[in-house]
């Protein structure tokens, strides 16, 4: 299996496990060619509280992912979300020992590598430093600083923290299972990548993927992520509800949520009743469909204020940081009825929900487009975005780079393209050696969790 083609993204939900592989086809669109799901037994609120069954669990996804796509799996990305997860903004900055030379991808990734050294609380691990905006000797808003002169090199970074274990247990399980971990993708990025237009990102836009466990919320404006948030509530909370407000057992308040749930209670009408089977024996059960949107909407309501409370945090108020896109929801709980509506109506913005159809290629199955693996098609799209983006770098620096027609140049000036031939080459041998340090780092921090 030719790794630079092919990437395989593991979504350990609370709900299910999704294993899916993709790769690009020849119009750069994600083919998907094998899916294998499994019920999630031992994950709680997108945390691992039992690894032996989460073990299980991820051997059935990838068996099932291998039997629908005749190819064995060796290396997996996986998404990592759970109630644990916290995101900061940190400003950093370098004083470069040669302002006479350009900035290039090693002083980037000093500085990055300096908010890596940040003191965490106890048990906690800097999963991403995602930077934001550089300075330049004091230019602000600088999207892309290589290539520029300067003294000194400062950024404003969002940082996305984790727990230790969490992130071990993950590990573990992964490794476990038979496989090897080559990324850990925080999940509301990888749903943004799969749901999310560049348009959208620009303009900014709020992306709310409401799981089974937790609701994941990502914010951009102009291109770049702004703030990150794990909400722990979600789909089986509602369903929890349901089964408590009318006396029955969860596999019966999962399919009225399915099948008769709204989160709009004004369209039903009072009359409108659904008839549950009694247990071993004992008379059926009557529910009314209002009663069961009144629970519903009660808690959807619920988490669609949170996520307004994280949005006002934000700083959505303000002219400079309004989201002109709304908001767009994903995940298996936006498939309810009405609820794009409700969320509306509480924030007052617009709102569609996302379908990880944009990005996959035409002959994708219908099933695979559903709001519910837009975390699983967003793993895949970064692992390929990340092989691709490695194979190009080791090909460029592998090849000789093309000079241009010595003739359209006088001596002095050849000898000038000489030069900065050379200074290209070491720029992009720095940006390998860049990635070979970050994967090497990651390989180390995976092995000490066992």
């Amino acid at each position: 299996m030719e790794q630079n083609d092919i990437a395989v993204g593991l979504d350990i939900g609370t709900t299910k496990i999704v294993a899916m592989i993709g790769r690009k086809n020849e119009y750069g669109k994600v083919e998907i060619i094998g899916i294998g799901k499994s019920k999630s037994l031992g994950v709680h609120r997108g945390v691992v509280n039992n690894i032996t069954q989460t073990i299980q669990s991820i051997q059935q996804a990838i068996q099932e992912a291998e039997a629908d796509s005749g190819l064995k799996i060796s290396e997996v990305v996986v998404g990592i979300a759970g109630q644990h997860i916290r995101s900061l903004q940190h400003s950093d900055y370098i004083t470069r020992q040669n302002p006479d030379e350009v900035i290039d991808a090693d002083d980037i990734h000093t500085l990055c590598n300096q908010v890596h050294k940040l003191v965490m609380l106890p048990g906690e691990e800097i999963i991403h430093v995602l930077p934001q905006e550089f300075k330049v000797d004091g230019q602000a808003e600088v999207k892309e600083p290589i290539g520029m002169y300067g003294g000194r090199l400062e950024a404003n970074f969002h940082v996305v923290v984790g727990q230790v274990s969490s992130i071990r247990n993950i590990g573990r399980c992964v490794k476990s299972a038979g496989l090897e971990l080559s990324a850990v993708t925080l999940e509301p990025l990888a749903s943004a990548n799969a749901v999310l237009s560049q348009e959208e990102k620009e303009a900014g836009v709020a992306l709310i993927d409401i799981g089974g466990g937790t609701t994941d919320l990502a914010i951009f404006k102009d291109g770049i992520i702004r703030h990150t948030a794990v909400i722990p509530f979600g789909g089986n909370v509602i369903t929890e509800d349901i089964k408590e407000g009318c006396s029955i057992i969860e596999k019966q308040a999962e399919l009225l949520k399915i099948k008769f749930g709204s989160a709009w209670p004004g369209e039903n009408k009072d009359n409108e009743i659904v008839s549950i089977p009694g247990l071993r024996g004992r008379e059926p059960k009557e529910i009314t469909l209002k009663n069961l949107s009144k629970i519903i909407q009660a808690r959807v309501v619920e988490i669609i204020e949170q996520v307004h409370l994280e949005i006002n945090n934000y700083g959505h108020d303000e002219q400079k940081k309004k989201l002109i896109a709304g908001l767009v929801l994903t995940g298996g709980g936006s498939q309810l009825k009405h609820i794009k509506q409700l969320a509306e109506y509480i924030t007052g913005m617009d709102t569609r929900i996302g379908y990880p159809n944009e990005h996959l290629a035409g002959t994708t199955d219908s099933e695979t487009t559903s709001p519910v693996y837009a975390t699983a098609v967003g793993l895949v799209m970064n692992s390929l975005e990340k092989g691709n983006r490695r194979f190009q770098e080791e090909a460029i620096i592998s090849d000789n780079i093309p000079v241009e027609d010595p003739e359209e140049y006088e001596e002095g000036d050849q000898m000038m393209t000489e030069s900065d031939e050379e200074e290209q080459t070491s720029k992009k041998v720095a940006r390998k050696s860049i990635f070979d340090k970050w994967a090497e780092k990651f390989k180390d921090f995976l092995d000490n969790a066992e």
